[in-house]
């Protein structure tokens, strides 16, 4: 008479107190999950430096917003100060024309010098270009 499936031995008698030995599909299949875990764990972990690090650089960069706003500030009413400087010994009208004359000479200025800078920008990235070129040469002859 043929044995059930569930009357079937599936492994040899192990004698009690003694733990069977895992098998090597046993010991691989817990390596990988092993493995699997760690790098889970390792991302988890850069996900959280990260994450720390964006928060320390959104401070600092509300903070430098901050003081660019203080500085305008600084600039306005120190226009202010000059264009009543001027009043004392001119109309208030021709000190806040002279003030206003200024910024537009420092303004037109720092547009000329940037408008000078952006030209020269180059967005193309040479070299990442040239080591492509390189590495395609050397795919097509890897000998050479």
């Amino acid at each position: 008479m043929a044995l059930s499936f569930q009357e079937r031995p599936t492994s040899a008698a192990v004698p009690p107190g003694e733990v069977p030995e895992p098998s090597i599909g046993d010991l691989v299949s817990e390596i990988g999950q092993d493995l699997s875990r760690l790098v889970r764990d390792e991302i988890e972990l850069a996900k959280a430096e990260i994450k720390q690090e964006s928060v320390k650089a959104g401070k600092a960069a509300g903070m430098l917003g901050g003081a660019g706003y203080a500085a305008h500030l600084v600039a306005l009413l120190g226009s202010l100060t000059v264009v009543f400087a001027l009043a004392n010994v001119m109309n208030l009208a021709w000190a806040a024309l002279i003030v206003t004359a200024l910024w537009a000479i420092v303004g037109g200025v720092l547009y000329s010098a940037g408008r000078k800078r952006l030209r020269t920008v180059n967005l193309k990235p040479e070299q990442t270009v040239e080591t492509l070129k390189e590495d395609a040469k050397w795919a097509r002859h890897p000998t050479s």
